[in-house]
């Protein structure tokens, strides 16, 4: 005679659990949540400011902030205050990784797309208040939180045409473009005429990238899952599209081919 699920039910019910999921957390320990460890995020929070000071020695005087002092006070200081204030760091996790850990992912991903608005100012020949941020810029609540680093940016470069930014920055020497960005970057062209330019920044090598991906043929590309990134599939950024080293003065817009 075969065990039968009824046989299953009732013998997680003499355990003393009601559904199964209870079953799996209680076995993998995963309903027990440890205590957000400050002083480690204290720590990420001194790396993150410390970060923006490596690579504010190596960037040209005229893409630095007016006051390093004042941006990380702007962009790290005052996010975190506001994440703390609303208990927002225990609910952090993502892939099971600690709170501490998708923290500092975030808020690293959030300081250096503010890090090179003064940049994007330069290779588009705009003003500041033409590049703006799509997403909100809004910590007091979890949503908005994880929405944030997303660096969606939009550059009007005239009264009638707008650019839309997918600002990426990589620290590993890995430099990938998710297919779904690309699957985007496609539907906006074709809904509202927006082109979408990808600028990945490869801090690991001081170069950035520049890539049209509404012009990008997905037939053309060899698309492979990045365990790394949660199985997603993704496309490896060939090295022939890094056109600025990030220790001197950037391209301008008008003056870069984009030939795929």
């Amino acid at each position: 005679m075969l065990i039968g699920t009824d046989y299953f039910q009732d013998y997680r019910r003499q355990l003393g659990f009601t559904n199964q999921s209870a079953v799996k957390n209680f076995f993998g320990a995963k309903d027990i949540v440890a205590e957000v460890d400050m002083h480690f995020i204290a720590k990420l929070n001194e790396r993150l400011a410390e970060s923006i000071r490596v690579i504010n020695r190596v960037i040209i005087q005229e893409l630095r902030p007016d006051s390093l002092d004042g941006f990380i006070a702007d962009y790290i200081n005052r996010p975190y205050e506001i994440i703390v204030n609303n208990h927002l760091l225990p609910r952090l996790n993502n892939q099971g990784r600690r709170p501490e850990q998708v923290y500092f992912s975030w808020m690293r991903g959030y300081i250096f797309a503010n890090y090179f608005r003064k940049s994007l100012c330069q290779i588009f020949d705009v003003d500041f208040s033409q590049v703006s941020f799509v997403g909100d810029d809004d910590f007091s609540s979890l949503d908005t939180f994880k929405r944030t680093p997303k660096a969606d940016i939009e550059i009007e470069l005239n009264h009638k045409n707008r650019v839309h930014i997918e600002m990426q920055t990589g620290f590993t020497g890995i430099n990938d473009i998710k297919q779904h960005k690309v699957i985007e970057a496609k539907r906006l062209d074709r809904e509202d005429g927006i082109e979408t330019i990808a600028i990945h920044f490869d801090l690991y090598n001081g170069q950035v990238a520049f890539l049209k991906l509404n012009q990008i043929e997905e037939s053309n590309m060899h698309w492979i899952s990045r365990q790394q990134m949660e199985g997603q599939t993704v496309f490896n950024i060939d090295q022939n599209f890094f056109i600025w080293k990030i220790t001197e003065p950037p391209p301008q817009y008008t003056d870069i081919k984009f030939e795929y």
